[in-house]
C-alpha cells in the first residue's frame, strides 16, 4: 500500500506529554479520558492499562476534588501512560497535582479564575516542567463573551483562547497546547483554522460532546477529517458516549485513513454481496475481535470474489480473495496457499501472527545494525 500522505502538515512548536511528542514533526497523537471515580484507584488504574493497550498515547483524568488529586497521585505512579489532569474551578488542585507528578494540566480559560490564579498555576507548570492545555469549550465560555456574543461562535472560541494565550505570553510560559471544542462541526472547524492562523503552539482537535458510538464516529470524522486534511492538528481525541477504549479504535482508524499515522492493521475489506465465496461480514468481525491486540502496523485485505481480490491482495502484507473449491492468500502480494472455510479465520489469524512476528523481528534487527 502506498504509505505516503499528501497532506502537508501545519508547522507547530514541539512540546512534551511525558515522553510523547506533541507537535512539530512528531506522530499526531491519540488520547482519551477516563470515565471512572477518580477516587477508585484500582478502576480508574485499570481503565488507564486498556486504554494503553489499545494503542492511546495519552490519556486524561478528571481531578474535580483534593481528595481526586490524592488519588491522582496514586493512580499517576501506578501508570506507565502521561497522564494529563484535567482542572476545573479550583486553581490550587493544579497546584497539587503539579507536586504529585503530573504530565500536562488542562485548564478551561472560562472557570480558573483570577489572573493571580493562573500565575501560580503556570509557576508550579513551570517549576516541574510540566505542559499546559488551554481548553476552551463552547459549553463554558466566559460571561462577558457571552454576552458579547449572544451565543457561542467561532469568534468568541477563539477570542476566548487567545484571552488565555496572552496571559502565558505576558509571563513568557510557550509550553502549551490549544483546544476549541464546540459540538457543532462547522463552529469548532471554523474556530480551528481561525486560531491555527494565530498561533504556532501545537492544537488538542476534538468534537465534543460528539454523541454515541456511531452518531459521535460520523460526527467527529467529519469534522477532524476536515481539519487533518488541512494540515491542522497534532492530537486528537474523538469524544464518544461509549467505551473509552472506541475512541482510541476511531482515531487511529480516522488517523489510519488520511495515512498520517500507521499503527494496528489496516483491512480493507468488501461490503460483501452474492459473488462472495465465504461470509466475509463473519470473518471481519471475528478477525477485528480477535487481532485488536496487534498494535504492528499491517495491511490486511478480506476480499470475497475474485473480482478485486487479487488487485487489492498484491498490494497488502495478507490477502484473502473468495475462491471454489478454496480461497486464495496473498503473502507480500504474492500467491502463497489456499484456505478452505471451514477452519478460514483460525487459519487466517495464524498467518496474519506470522506475519506480524516476521515484520517485528526484521524491525528489531534494523534497530540493532543502527545502533
Amino acid at each position: 500500500m502506498h504509505s505516503h500522505s499528501p497532506i502537508k502538515r501545519r508547522v507547530s512548536r514541539k512540546i512534551y506529554v511525558g515522553n510523547v511528542a506533541v507537535g512539530g514533526d512528531a506522530p499526531i497523537s491519540v488520547q482519551s479520558m477516563t470515565n471512572t471515580n477518580t477516587n477508585d484507584v484500582a478502576a480508574t488504574v485499570a481503565q488507564i492499562k486498556s486504554l494503553e493497550d489499545a494503542g492511546a498515547d495519552i490519556v486524561r483524568v478528571s481531578v474535580p476534588d483534593m481528595d481526586a488529586a490524592e488519588a491522582f497521585g496514586r493512580i499517576k505512579k501506578l501508570s506507565n501512560i502521561p497522564l494529563v489532569a484535567d482542572i476545573h474551578f479550583d486553581y490550587k488542585i493544579a497546584l497539587r497535582v503539579a507536586e504529585l507528578g503530573v504530565d500536562c494540566l488542562r485548564i478551561n480559560p472560562g472557570n480558573i479564575g483570577r489572573e493571580d490564579r493562573v500565575r501560580a498555576v503556570v509557576s508550579a507548570a513551570r517549576d516541574n516542567g510540566i505542559p499546559i492545555r488551554i481548553g476552551v469549550n463552547a459549553g463554558s465560555l466566559e460571561k462577558d463573551l457571552q454576552k458579547k456574543y449572544g451565543e457561542p461562535t467561532p469568534a468568541a472560541l477563539v477570542e476566548s483562547a487567545m484571552r488565555h494565550i496572552d496571559h502565558l505570553d505576558r509571563l513568557d510560559f510557550q509550553e502549551y497546547k490549544v483546544s476549541v471544542k464546540a459540538s457543532d462541526v462547522f463552529m469548532a472547524v471554523a474556530a480551528y483554522r481561525d486560531l491555527a492562523s494565530r498561533i504556532e503552539q501545537p492544537l488538542h482537535l476534538g468534537i465534543t460532546e460528539a454523541g454515541g458510538l456511531r452518531s459521535g464516529t460520523v460526527k467527529s470524522s467529519i469534522g477532524l477529517g476536515m481539519l487533518l486534511m488541512d494540515g491542522i492538528g497534532d492530537t486528537i481525541r474523538v469524544s464518544l458516549a461509549a467505551d473509552p477504549v472506541e475512541e482510541i479504535k476511531v482515531g487511529f482508524d480516522m488517523l489510519r485513513s488520511l495515512k498520517l499515522r500507521a499503527k494496528g492493521i489496516n483491512f480493507i475489506a468488501c461490503p460483501s454481496c452474492s459473488r462472495q465465496n465465504f461470509d466475509v461480514i463473519k470473518t471481519m468481525n471475528e478477525l477485528e475481535a480477535r487481532l485488536e491486540d496487534v498494535l504492528t502496523p499491517l495491511n490486511v485485505s478480506i476480499i470475497g470474489c475474485v473480482v478485486n481480490g487479487p488487485g487489492e491482495a498484491k498490494e497488502t502484507d495478507v490477502g484473502l480473495t473468495g475462491g471454489s473449491p478454496a480461497n486464495l492468500v496473498y503473502l507480500d502480494g504474492k500467491p502463497a496457499s489456499k484456505l478452505t472455510n471451514e477452519t478460514l479465520v483460525e487459519d487466517l489469524e495464524r498467518l496474519i501472527r506470522a506475519k506480524v512476528a516476521e515484520k517485528e523481528a526484521l524491525e528489531a534487527d534494523t534497530i540493532i545494525r543502527q545502533g
